[in-house]
């Protein structure tokens, strides 16, 4: 919990990715509590007070996904608020013409493009096609998979843009970001 804290934050990109990573998590222990408890809140270094913390949170997110229908695949509204979000941005900086947030967005038009056309899901925001790159290459890495340069080389273009997206991020929230 505190990590997604930190996160939310530092940086709103990481933190979406972090939260899908916690979905999956609680799918993989079953949605149950128990082993949840067992499994990741247990071995977490903190006290026992942080750890009752934890556990409230893990059960919040879980009754979440269990009203809003997301126990097997799919994200928490919350999450999914997250990508409308940053798509109200992105195409507010777009609009607005800053030139090196457009340059690093259509470097990664062809790779969006190229994703949507492999199977994914045309209805989805352009920003959650990258988020969902991103995620995949994350779970190719974990579970120490080979992945192609040429992937390599589009998510390092999608990372770019999402850094930079997650910069005026803060800078919005913040009243710094002026678009006019």
């Amino acid at each position: 919990m505190y990590i997604s804290q930190q996160l939310k934050k530092k940086n709103i990109a990481e933190y979406l990715l972090y939260m899908w990573q916690v979905e999956d998590l609680i799918r993989a222990n079953g949605c149950d509590m128990e082993r949840i408890r067992k499994n990741i809140i247990e071995p977490y270094p903190a006290t026992d007070e942080q750890k009752k913390e934890l556990a409230r949170w893990y059960e919040d997110l879980i009754n979440m996904m269990q009203q809003e229908g997301v126990l097997e695949k799919g994200h928490v509204q919350i999450n999914k608020n997250i990508i409308v979000w940053l798509t109200d941005l992105h195409l507010r900086l777009l609009r607005s013409k800053f030139p090196y947030y457009s340059a690093a967005y259509y470097k990664v038009l062809p790779f969006i493009v190229e994703l949507r056309a492999k199977g994914g899901d045309k209805d989805v925001p352009e920003l959650e096609t990258c988020f969902d790159a991103m995620y995949g290459v994350l779970m190719l890495k974990l579970q120490k998979k080979e992945i192609s340069e040429e992937t390599m080389k589009a998510v390092k273009a999608i990372s770019d843009l999402l850094a930079m997206l997650a910069g005026y991020y803060i800078k919005d929230k913040e009243g710094d970001l002026e678009l006019d």
